[in-house]
């Protein structure tokens, strides 16, 4: 096996894959590389000799395997089941602590060898750092101070519509754009396109120019913020971190990672409406309407209101409690822990 990493610094070892393929069709050759797509659009690239993957941060479960957690993974992997009080205690509190150390191995490796969140921290840093430094390989495509600006306003924006203009005030809106685009083809930024009437397939009902904003992954995401992780730590109510968006994040993160797909959100067309669905997926044929809250159904306003409007066969809210049906109203309450089997496997 030939393992190439960074393939993106030298075009010509890109190109060179197809002699690989053509003379050498025994060896097996893997190249990896962050910035690859910058790359593709100056160079002949060879069409269907190269299989592509796309790696995302460890997810949820990946990191209970890491911290050798191997029944609390195979639950979370697993077709979604109720657990026991205790079980339940453990999977949020180690969630608690995913969400402050996130999915990037190296981060993992860390918090595994020292059980520090402050030295998983130091790391996250390190790899915002080089996040940082490698944009002047962005150059001339992208304007790097502004590319630095957005690079902060994205993490601190996810949950929320994306307006250019939010994201920075000290440069033009196209500036503001070619670098969030260049962010979202480096995979740092994923889109998160709204539908306002959903139909199939959903990608032709949905909005390039309304649409919401997940960061690379969620342990990240909390230090370009700042978050104080011992705070963080001490909280009793998971879902109210940062006002909701680690919540989001982290479903939005999972959803990512099970299906490698295109996300969705339904937001309601009408003036001064301010109805969202967090997430609107697509099941079996049928859509599933998914909110990210806490508290009682009568705070799901939106989710009533498009209950009402398109009639799903079930709608599903994610929270920091235990599995629960309201079966009158075909909502079904699942634990967070449980996003990424949702994804999956559905209910």
């Amino acid at each position: 096996m030939l393992f190439v990493d960074e393939i993106q610094i030298y075009q010509r070892a890109i190109i060179a894959l197809r002699f690989f393929y053509e003379k050498m069709p025994n060896l097996n050759v893997i190249a990896a590389s962050t910035l690859l797509e910058f790359v593709l659009s100056e160079i002949s690239f060879p069409v269907g000799r190269i299989q592509s993957m796309e790696v995302h941060p460890m997810n949820f479960a990946e990191f209970l395997l890491a911290l050798n957690y191997k029944k609390a993974a195979a639950i979370c992997n697993s077709p979604i089941i109720e657990v026991s009080e205790l079980t339940h205690k453990f999977l949020i509190e180690q969630l608690r602590i995913y969400w402050l150390v996130g999915g990037m191995p190296e981060c993992i490796k860390e918090y595994e060898n020292t059980k520090s969140i402050k030295r998983a921290a130091e790391v996250q840093d390190e790899i915002c750092e080089t996040y940082q430094m490698d944009f002047n390989k962005y150059k001339p495509k992208t304007d790097i101070n502004c590319l630095n600006t957005v690079f902060s306003g994205i993490a601190a924006k996810v949950g929320q519509q994306i307006k250019y203009t939010g994201l920075s005030k000290d440069y033009t809106i196209p500036t503001v754009k070619k670098a969030y685009e260049s962010l979202s083809m480096a995979r740092i930024a994923k889109k998160v396109k709204s539908v306002s009437s959903p139909g199939i397939p959903l990608e032709a009902h949905s909005s390039d120019k309304k649409f919401k904003n997940l960061f690379l992954d969620i342990g990240l995401m909390n230090r370009v913020m700042g978050i104080d992780y011992n705070e963080a730590l001490n909280h009793e109510n998971l879902l109210a971190i940062y006002r909701g968006q680690l919540a989001e994040q982290f479903v939005g993160q999972e959803f990512a990672t099970a299906t490698n797909k295109q996300l969705y959100y339904w937001a309601r067309e009408a003036k001064s409406s301010n109805a969202e669905i967090d997430y609107l997926s697509l099941i079996e044929g049928k859509f599933v309407p998914i909110e990210v809250k806490d508290g009682p159904s009568g705070k799901l306003r939106s989710l009533h209101l498009y209950r009402e409007t398109y009639q799903p066969l079930y709608s599903v809210v994610f929270h920091s409690g235990q599995m629960g049906v309201l079966k009158d109203e075909n909502i079904i309450f699942l634990p967070l822990y449980f996003a990424g089997s949702f994804a999956q496997h559905g209910v």
